[in-house]
């Protein structure tokens, strides 16, 4: 049986691109194994607190010395640490906010990534002390974007500051293999005329990152493909491209999962993806 630890970061609820992204990987996963065990973390709903100079000298305090005040400014670090501990797989469903990570997932991230908890300090590593102390996870990460053109030679590449982030902060969290669909200009095609395509072709743009490479994908018909990884998209079929993603992480054949392509399913209501 999976464990599957879905994290979703959008301030927004029901009007949530990145929750619906989430959600349908999540489903769709289900679909491939019915007894798959979820963890639900809504840090957009119940964001973590910010770190305090109390926190920081908690964690930094050796186990043996810990008081019992202590004890208690980390006990949430200690769940959510329990949780990325137990997963399989981390399905993290997040916007972009102003280029970066919403602040509630970093947040998140400040608390899970722990010294002698998520990772070892050892300066006789020379000048990467750091090392992760779990392994063997998998990531998939599922964004919006209110811009577009962040995917490699696009206009805002070096602008990107979500998926690069979280890539390198889930390193501690025994992240060895990352996934990632994003969609694109949410904000941008309401109100710019040079986004407003005929309806037929109206759709959102999608790009994949995996452990080893991050490759763009053109919003009419896309391919992403590496050594590990083979997936194709149409346009208007962003759940086809969920659905094979997570059976490729499920280790299944897509002719066995409850989902034939062809078939189609409406994310974004309006909106085809």
């Amino acid at each position: 049986m999976t464990t599957l630890l879905h994290i979703t970061a959008s301030a927004r609820n029901g009007r949530s691109l990145s929750r619906r992204l989430s959600r349908a990987f999540i489903d769709a996963w289900q679909e491939l194994e019915p007894a798959a065990y979820i963890i639900t973390r809504d840090v957009g709903v119940n964001p973590p607190p910010i770190i305090t100079e109390e926190w920081i000298a908690a964690a930094f305090t050796p186990d043996e010395d810990i008081t019992p005040a202590q004890r208690e400014q980390l006990r949430l670090s200690d769940e959510l640490i329990d949780e990325v501990d137990r997963a399989d797989l981390i399905v993290m469903g997040t916007p972009m906010y102003n280029y970066g990570m919403p602040a509630a997932l970093k947040s998140w991230f400040d608390h899970v990534i722990r010294i002698r908890k998520t990772f070892s300090f050892d300066l006789a590593r020379g000048d990467f002390p750091l090392e992760p102390i779990m392994n063997g996870k998998q990531l998939v990460i599922l964004s919006s974007h209110g811009e577009f053109g962040f995917g490699p030679g696009g206009v805002r590449e070096k602008m990107n500051h979500l998926e690069t982030h979280i890539l390198t902060c889930a390193r501690y969290l025994g992240v060895q293999e990352s996934h990632s669909i994003s969609i694109s200009y949410q904000d941008s095609a309401m109100h710019d005329t040079r986004h407003r395509w005929p309806m037929h072709l109206r759709r959102h743009r999608c790009w994949h990152v995996n452990s080893r490479s991050l490759a763009s994908i053109p919003p009419k018909r896309c391919a992403a493909a590496s050594s590990r990884v083979k997936m194709t998209c149409t346009t208007g079929h962003c759940w086809l491209m969920i659905m094979r993603m997570a059976t490729r992480l499920h280790g299944s054949c897509l002719q066995n999962a409850a989902f034939t392509p062809g078939s189609e399913r409406t994310l974004f209501g309006d909106i085809e993806c």
